[in-house]
Order: C-alpha cells, then sequence, then structure tokens
C-alpha cells in the first residue's frame, strides 16, 4: 500500500508505503480465494500506513479483463461511444450485460485514420469489481478506481523509462513482473503496449523448496527467505537452482512473444514484482538472454518524505511497481 504526494514545485514525493503479507493461498490465479482474510491484510497495512486517507485505487489482474480497441468518429459524444462499447461487449462476453462491467477511454487519433480516434474499452464481470470493493470496505477503506494491472504497469514505467537511451522510444522492453505465484509479461514497443501474458511461475517456488529442504513451516520459509536467514547451504543447493528454472522461464516466455509478434527482439527486460530482487536473479536471466536487464524503481527521482525510510523503499522499490502505477492515477489528468 503507497501513497504519493506532490510537492510545492510539482515534483512526486513518497510519502508513505507499507507492506503486510497475505496468507498462504488468499489470493490464487487473481482470484480472492480468502476474502476475509485479505480484507484484514489490508487493514493491516492500512494502520501500518498511519494515513488519513482511505479513498484508494485498486487493479484487476489482465487475466480478468477482455480488452477491445475500437475506431470511432472524432466527433462521437460520450453516449455513441458508450453505445458502442457496449455493443462490442455483447459480441465478446459470453454472459449477460447486466453481470457486466464495462469503462472506455479515448486514446487520440487513430495513426492509420487521423480523422477517427481510438478508444480502448475494457470489460470485466461485474462481481469481479464488486468483491474487491467489498473487501476494501471491510477493511475500512473507499475504492475510489478500479483499474488494471497491466495499465497501472505502463504509468510506472514512465518513472524508470528515463534509464532508457531516448526514454525508450523506438526500442522493444518488457516488463517482467515476478510475483508470488504469477508472472505477468507486459511487453511494450516503442512505448506502447504489444503483448501481455501470465505465466504460473512465482516467488512460492523458492519458498516451497527452503521449506521442504530445510523442513521449516512454510511461514518461517518465507520469513527467512525475505530476511536472509538461512543456513550455509541454501545458496548452492536452493538458491541457483531456483535461479536457473527462472532464468529458463523468462527465456520461454520471451520465446512466446517472438513467435506471436513481428518484433523479434527484446532490447530492455525491466524487473519488477517481489522475486525480482532475489539476489542474483538479473545475472541469470541476463547469461541466458544476452539482454540489458534493469531491476525497477519507479521512486528513483522522487523525494521521500520522513515517514518512509528511503534505503528501505530502494529494496521494496520493485514489489511497489504496480502499488505505484495505481497511486499515479491520483495525478492523471484523465
Amino acid at each position: 500500500m503507497l501513497e504519493l504526494d506532490v510537492g510545492g514545485d510539482g515534483s512526486l514525493r513518497v510519502e508513505r508505503y507499507a507492506i503486510a503479507r497475505l496468507p498462504r493461498e488468499a489470493v490464487t490465479d487473481g482470484n480472492l480465494t480468502k476474502p476475509d482474510e485479505v480484507a484484514v491484510a489490508m487493514r493491516q497495512a492500512w494502520t501500518s500506513l498511519d494515513s488519513r486517507t482511505r479513498d484508494i485505487a485498486l487493479a484487476l489482474p489482465a487475466s480478468a479483463v477482455t480488452a477491445k480497441k475500437l475506431i470511432l468518429p472524432s466527433d462521437a459524444s460520450e453516449a455513441d461511444i458508450e453505445a458502442q462499447a457496449v455493443s462490442e461487449a455483447n459480441l465478446v462476453v459470453p454472459f449477460p450485460m447486466e453481470e457486466v462491467s464495462l469503462d472506455f477511454q479515448v486514446l487520440g487519433p487513430s495513426e492509420r485514420s487521423p480523422t477517427d480516434n481510438e478508444v480502448l474499452v475494457v470489460i470485466t464481470r461485474k462481481d469481479r469489481v464488486e468483491e474487491r470493493v467489498a473487501v476494501a470496505e471491510a477493511a475500512g477503506l473507499r475504492t475510489t478506481i478500479m483499474d488494471v494491472d497491466t495499465y497501472a504497469s505502463q504509468r510506472a514505467f514512465d518513472q524508470v523509462s528515463f534509464q532508457l537511451p531516448d526514454g525508450g522510444r523506438g526500442q522493444t522492453v518488457a516488463i517482467v513482473d515476478i510475483g508470488h505465484t504469477t508472472t505477468h509479461v507486459n511487453v511494450l514497443h516503442d512505448r506502447k503496449p504489444v503483448y501481455q501474458r501470465d505465466h504460473p511461475f512465482g516467488g512460492q517456488i523458492l519458498t516451497q523448496e527452503i521449506s521442504r529442504r530445510f523442513g521449516i513451516p512454510w511461514e518461517e520459509a518465507e520469513e527467512a527467505k525475505r530476511k536472509g536467514l538461512l543456513p550455509d547451504s541454501y545458496e548452492g543447493e536452493v538458491l541457483r537452482p531456483f535461479l536457473d528454472t527462472a532464468s529458463q522461464e523468462i527465456s520461454r516466455a520471451l520465446q512466446l512473444f517472438f513467435a506471436s509478434a513481428p518484433q523479434q527482439h527484446v532490447d530492455h527486460i525491466l524487473l519488477a514484482g517481489g522475486c525480482s530482487s532475489v539476489p542474483g536473479l538479473d545475472e541469470a536471466i541476463y547469461g541466458r538472454t544476452k539482454t540489458d536487464i534493469l531491476i525497477a524503481n519507479p521512486f528513483a527521482r522522487m523525494a521521500v518524505s520522513s515517514h518512509a525510510k528511503a534505503r528501505q523503499l530502494a529494496t521494496d522499490a520493485p514489489s511497489l511497481f504496480i502499488a505505484c502505477g495505481l497511486a499515479l492515477r491520483r495525478f492523471d489528468p484523465a
């Protein structure tokens, strides 16, 4: 959970952040399998945050939404766009419209037809939105924005693109967000999204192996992994095999992208998610892909308030990548 603010000169500042550990399997494949326990964790994070702000932005996983781009006349009214969005939803979703939640955003003039606009329509099941809103309410919070993790990721990318030649323009960048159970690959070409896919691989594999190899409970294994409190044999017996497996998974994920896209190489891989800070992972992926690797820190050019510890924030930054993209919605003029 992350709170951003803006300084007097218009620069962004990290005001506060907090991380609360979710119980095992509380969220599975983007589904809230234990909503009551998720609400408890959200409440713990908000309490730790020590903020007066109760309004929050949440995200659905990309796997829970259907996104379509429409080309419509630039003079189309909002009512016309909505009618067309509903018509499109009728064509692509296999359930009644009363069970649908949708929204749209005018992206701007179409490259192929400058007199028309590109309109992004995002469709999901209403109950997927409502369950997240209900969990937030149970934690004492108010959901003001429901985003999609892919779009939040792209927004956070704007905070790290300065590290790339020409800000990433004309290049292909794979944002690889390695979470606890899922790795989300979001490829941008010339700063525009061209490919998204989820892969069933995450940091829980390392936790499972620590638990099995050293005979300790899951929760203790997770804590030992996070704090680096593991036996000397950990590196050779557990970490190195995991790094080899992780680099193979990322390489395969990129091969799937190459098989379905005109781009046949990636200029940069941006690692995000909690697992991306595992020691040696960036080197292992580079060794297999021979591609420039960056570990995401969307706060590199932000000020940090006295409520947050700058050194710890630098360590936790990859875990907060999507949270950063959500917090930036407050400053989005759209």
